[in-house]
């Protein structure tokens, strides 16, 4: 019963957090004057380009997605999709990234930039600056990614090393002007990081950047530091923005379908940052409070966080951070009846597999020992995925259309 009810809260806001709408919503506020041209970027830029195609129609005179492998839904008259690489950007982000800027380099005054960001436009939409090549690009990167580095310091390094981020795309646009719709995947909402923001102006500075690398330890070649110590964009004056899509909103969404199902629903945060294994830990010590002294929530409860969580790899495994959380709660659940923890990113994927996240309960570890896996042995090795794959506690959804962080709920029943 918890089990159906985790998985009717999952498939209830992933259907309210499809942007269709919140596009067409938001095209018929905007005063879009002269040529339209529609970029899209990001794991959600295939429906938001094809929502405003349908309100825009022929007004667009070229249009081009850029989205993740296997996010595309088809073809959209008068646009040129791609699929390129996520979360390290690969030769089809810039090859598709130059296309844009062949595209933008052309327009005028009276023109405009219909720009739709989604979560994982930092490594679709890339061109790296200077004499930085793509290989050094990607092996950054990749440090960063396995360093435990939050998002936003991640993207501070990108801004400061491509083409097109921290301003810059809106800088190669002007004069024309840019109107970004964005859903939002960075805790805070924090514009100028989603996506790395590549028409917002840049807060963060040079020195920044600079110390970010030393505080984790990461050792890059002289022509990375060249280019990390060129300030970004400040101003822009081209530019108007608005958010249209945020976890909060998807929280919201989940408190709602959890109150209708009758648990008692309480929303904890919707800035959930730290490593993935604290807040798996955590997310049980507040399940275990409930079911011994009915607190924070009243038996049956339902508690909901929103946010975005780390993993420090240091084994060899197989996961992702919303699988590393869940597979740590079931360890410290272990044996506990009426408890189901779920932790999944709305875009359907999670690190570099096909789960999106995981939900387990009680039983969880106990099933795994029965096959002879050790789930913390398996934790430790960073792999989750393996391990809730043994006993099908994976959650798979598929890629959504959407992606604006992680959902993470327990349940707890009488």
């Amino acid at each position: 019963m918890l089990r159906e009810d985790a998985m009717k809260i999952v498939n209830e806001t992933l259907r309210h957090l499809l942007p269709e709408n919140a596009v067409i919503e938001a095209v018929k506020e905007i005063d879009l004057k002269g040529n339209v041209v529609v970029v899209a970027i990001g794991k959600a830029s295939w429906r938001m380009a094809n929502a405003a195609k349908e309100i825009l129609g022929d007004k667009i005179i070229k249009g081009v997605v850029i989205t993740k492998y296997g996010h595309s839904m088809g073809e959209i008259e008068g646009f040129e999709i791609y699929e390129a690489g996520h979360p390290i950007p690969d030769e089809n982000s810039v090859r598709a990234t130059e296309r844009v800027l062949e595209i933008v380099d052309s327009l005028s005054v009276d023109d405009t930039v219909l720009l739709l960001i989604s979560g994982g436009g930092s490594a679709l939409f890339e061109k790296p600056k200077g004499s930085i090549t793509l290989p050094q690009l990607q092996g950054l990167t990749e440090k960063l990614l396995r360093s435990g580095a939050s998002i936003v310091e991640i993207n501070t390094l990108r801004k400061h090393l491509s083409l097109v981020k921290g301003g810059r795309f809106a800088q190669r646009v002007f004069p024309a002007k840019v109107f970004s719709l964005i859903l939002s995947d960075v805790l805070g909402d924090r514009i100028d990081s989603i996506a790395s923001g590549p028409a917002y102006p840049d807060l963060t500075t040079s020195e920044e950047a600079l110390n970010i690398l030393e505080r984790y330890k990461i050792v890059v070649d002289n022509s990375i530091l060249k280019e990390l110590k060129e300030e970004t964009p400040k101003d822009l004056p081209n530019v108007q923005t608005k958010i249209i899509g945020s976890v909060r909103l998807a929280c919201e969404r989940a408190a709602e379908v959890a109150s209708q199902l009758g648990y008692n629903t309480m929303i904890l945060t919707t800035t959930l940052a730290c490593e993935a294994r604290e807040a798996g830990k955590f997310l049980a010590s507040v399940a275990r409070e409930i079911v011994q002294n009915d607190r924070p929530a009243r038996k049956p409860a339902a508690v909901i966080l929103g946010g975005e969580t780390v993993v420090r790899v240091t084994g060899t495994g197989k996961g992702g951070r919303n699988q590393e959380l869940a597979l740590s709660a079931a360890v410290e659940i272990d044996g506990i009846e009426k408890i189901v923890i779920c932790s999944f990113g709305t875009d359907g994927t999670d690190g570099p597999t096909d789960a999106a996240g995981g939900i387990v309960d009680g039983t969880t570890c106990k099933r795994m020992k029965a096959l002879g896996i050790e789930p913390v042995k398996m934790l430790l090795n960073n792999d989750s995925y393996n391990a809730l794959k043994s006993v099908g506690d994976l959650l798979i959804t598929g890629p959504t259309g959407t992606n604006v962080n992680d959902l993470v709920f327990l349940l707890v029943g009488r």
